[in-house]
């Protein structure tokens, strides 16, 4: 059991709090606030104990040098009308600005740093830049368990520099997974989806274990579809994985459902021609690109019984709209269940945002590898940095 916030004594301490802003920006506003939302108790927290509080937090890609649209001043403008206060945004991660800033804050402030990607040190682990970082605060608390599974200067290298404990959105994420791993509830399923068979490898063989029902569709579905000698046209396919398919197959027998129809397309577009055919018929050159009707009649049927539901990965090429169905569908079906249902992964998330239900998950997690990572029983360096209770 990690420590937890709510086991230090925070009034006038400076807090380096490591949030996962990365959030998807348009037009210079924030286009998706979840992130920011699932924050909010940790933050509320620090405030309500009269805590110093600095944020910091990657956004996006910008590989250790400064670009603008990737500053984090339109998070900072969200959390502001998010907490009611003005949240105090520096244009920099460390220097003499930021140490006056810090000086200046008073207990329930809010301070923000600027993107901690846009140094060179941050993605290196540079033990200079998180030592720096570390002297800004008296403790360091990680709400950002989306990042945990990077051993980063602001998520795993700042805890050797000052008390590191675990936030609220952190512990809660640790505790749901926990949990699924050490007492699922029975029939435990889960549904695997996206393009690749060899990101959830590791997840798989974990979870066969304990799994009761293994539902598999999107690309990944492809590669287990072809180890089973079935045609699939010019559909993506991992051929390196296929051996390793087969195993799976093998050991999950008949626990294990993949799709019985496809809709597919004759080219990978968006507009293309397509069409809804047996997974035995796909025709030489075409792609498939969604499971069909009859495989989310199938896939409901197995899921109707499950009093736990794990889900991670869209079951169609989720960035064409054409072919969305099948994902948007399998949300209303894990919606409506009556069971414990946590879903993790971006596109997951952003399926079950889309289709009006995440309110009806037992838990959406803001982890995508790092939600992986924790099921496959690999350690997560930003967790494993925090101070043991």
């Amino acid at each position: 059991m990690k420590t937890t916030v709510r086991d230090i004594e925070l009034r006038d301490k400076r807090v380096l709090l490591r949030a996962d802003f990365n959030v998807p920006l348009k037009d210079g506003k924030v286009a998706d606030d979840t992130r920011i939302r699932k924050t909010l108790p940790t933050l509320r927290y620090l405030r309500e104990q009269g805590a110093r509080t600095i944020i910091c937090s990657h956004l996006g890609r910008p590989k250790g040098r400064v670009v603008e649209t990737l500053r984090l001043d339109p998070v900072a403008d969200r959390l502001s009308d998010y907490l009611g206060t003005t949240v105090i945004k520096v244009d920099h991660t460390i220097d003499g600005e930021v140490t006056d800033q810090v000086e200046n804050l008073q207990s329930g402030g809010v301070l923000m740093l600027e993107n901690t990607r846009f140094h060179p040190g941050e993605e290196e682990n540079d033990k200079e830049f998180a030592r720096k970082l570390a002297s800004l605060a008296d403790f360091f608390v990680n709400d950002a368990f989306g990042a945990s599974h990077r051993a980063h200067a602001s998520t795993e290298g700042v805890a050797h520099y000052l008390p590191a404990v675990a936030g609220l959105l952190m512990m809660q994420e640790i505790q749901v997974l926990e949990k699924i791993l050490q007492e699922p509830k029975r029939p435990f399923a889960a549904i695997f989806g996206g393009a690749k068979v060899s990101d959830k490898i590791e997840v798989v063989h974990r979870l066969l274990d304990i799994l009761d029902l293994l539902l598999i569709g999107g690309g990944m579905a492809n590669t287990f579809l072809k180890a089973k000698g079935v045609e699939i046209g010019k559909s993506m396919v991992e051929d390196r994985q296929l051996e390793t398919a087969g195993k799976i197959l093998k050991e999950a027998g008949d626990r294990i459902s993949l799709p019985v129809d496809a809709r597919v397309a004759e080219e990978f577009d968006n507009r293309a021609n397509r069409k809804t055919v047996g997974i035995e018929s796909v025709p030489k050159g075409w792609h498939i690109m969604d499971i069909g009707p009859k495989t989310l009649a199938l896939f409901k049927d197995k899921l109707d019984s499950a009093r736990m539901v794990v889900w991670n990965g869209p079951l169609g090429v989720s960035e064409m709209d054409a072919f969305t169905r099948g994902t948007m569908a399998i949300a209303e079906v894990v919606a409506n269940l009556d069971a414990v249902t946590v879903v993790g992964g971006g596109d997951s998330a952003a399926a079950v945002a889309g289709a009006g239900v995440a309110d009806k998950m037992s838990h959406v997690s803001t982890g995508g590898g790092a939600f992986l990572d924790f099921l496959g029983g690999k350690e997560l360096p930003g967790i494993a940095a925090l101070d043991d209770k």
